[in-house]
């Protein structure tokens, strides 16, 4: 089965919303819908997919602003981590709370949802096929922030070691389009991220309290 990813980036601070499911059957889901959901829908029906479900990263404004949006449209199931659920504002039974290591399963291609906090407490990043989804836990040579509120640093050191552990064959699709280039191989950012070269929590530590 192949992969389907489309990368948008919408919006005045440069937000990446991604279309992900399936090649074959066109099922997807929509990864952070904010800011313009209208041509979130258009390219969706333009390219023959269908939306079976949103998947929330983390639930700061810019990345959710167009869930209400989307779920009146399309009745879509919203998977958002169990600890921002609240944060969301929607019926229970849209909200689908993410416990654990869990997988969906998209027109027979499997994202796992991946744990990351730091950036904040419920923050994921999504693992398929070859792709990782990294929402603004990691970006392209530069990490998320961790000095808003629910941010925790000590956290998000160790979800990037995490990450820096995963196969070097996976690109990663960050939350924003920071960089000369929207997405980049893991391998290549475990070598030119910065974030992703430390290898002390204190030096970490001393690094993002310069940048606060």
């Amino acid at each position: 089965m192949s992969l389907y990813l489309k990368q948008i980036e919408v919006g005045l601070m440069q937000n990446f919303v991604y279309l992900i499911g399936s090649g074959e059957t066109r099922e997807v889901a929509v990864v952070d819908p904010a800011w313009e959901v209208d041509r979130i829908l258009k390219v969706a029906a333009d390219e023959g997919l269908t939306i079976k479900a949103a998947i929330v990263t983390h639930t700061h404004f810019d990345h959710i602003n167009g869930v209400g949006e989307l779920v009146e449209a399309t009745d879509a199931p919203v998977y958002v981590h169990k600890k921002e659920v609240g944060q969301l504002g929607l019926q229970k039974g849209t909200v689908r709370p993410i416990e654990g290591e869990q997988t969906i399963s998209l027109g027979g291609i499997e994202l796992k949802f991946l744990h990351t906090p730091g950036h904040t407490p419920g923050s994921i990043c999504i693992a398929g096929q070859d792709r990782l989804l990294a929402g603004d836990t990691l970006f392209v040579d530069a990490c998320g922030r961790c000095d808003l509120p629910g941010g925790d640093p000590e956290q998000l050191y160790k979800s990037l070691g995490r990450l820096r552990r995963m196969d070097d064959h996976l690109t990663l699709y960050p939350g924003h389009n920071y960089a000369p280039q929207p997405a980049a191989l893991l391998k290549d950012q475990k070598q030119s991220n910065p974030f992703l070269r430390i290898d002390s929590l204190n030096d970490f530590l001393g690094v993002v309290g310069a940048r606060r």
